[in-house]
């Protein structure tokens, strides 16, 4: 299996964007090129990638993204493989306009099945398009930010550029103690 990657710089650190020529099927922080190459691996098995530019224009979206056009993701075409329930949840987090969060139970209670908060939750921290399949929109229970595979700090940063208040966020970790 062929696929092509393009790297990009951003503000929040260097982007591989991966396609499979008719789609994306990875975008991954290059400081997370293993975690980006076992999901690959798991999905294809054996694939070798070749450099290219732009694939698919996904390269020139993403950039205009980083320029506050957030928009332009949408219309970018994603294969991230994954399970039936994987795809379920990588869909909806599709329709999680920027500039809004949504917690791990209300996208649980959304899709049908309000008490898989925690299968939502891993299905998020298994998505293989970063960015463009907005996990970092999914916040936990009582506005507690919460995993991102790229890091909080990327999660922070992606909240606040797309217009988050992230003063209003806290960590899991702050919130329960709020809570305690």
């Amino acid at each position: 299996m062929e696929l092509l990657i393009d790297t990009i710089a951003t503000e929040i650190g260097s982007i591989f964007i991966v396609s499979d020529g008719e789609s994306l099927c990875a975008l991954d922080y290059v400081d997370y090129e293993d975690r980006m190459r076992t999901l690959l691996t798991t999905r294809y098995g054996s694939f070798h990638v070749k450099p290219t530019t732009d694939p698919m224009g996904a390269s020139s979206q993403l950039q205009a993204y980083f320029q506050g056009h957030y928009t332009a993701l949408d219309a970018i075409a994603v294969n991230p493989g994954g399970t039936a329930f994987q795809r379920q949840v990588w869909s909806a987090l599709r329709t999680i306009p920027a500039g809004t969060t949504v917690s791990y139970g209300a996208l649980a209670a959304q899709l049908g099945k309000p008490t898989a908060y925690r299968a939502v939750g891993m299905a998020n921290s298994l998505n293989p398009v970063s960015i463009i399949i907005p996990c970092h929109r999914v916040i936990g229970v009582n506005a507690a930010l919460t995993g991102y595979a790229g890091g909080l700090e990327r999660k922070r940063w992606l909240l606040r550029h797309e217009g988050v208040d992230v003063a209003q966020l806290g960590t899991y970790s702050e919130r329960e103690k709020v809570k305690g």
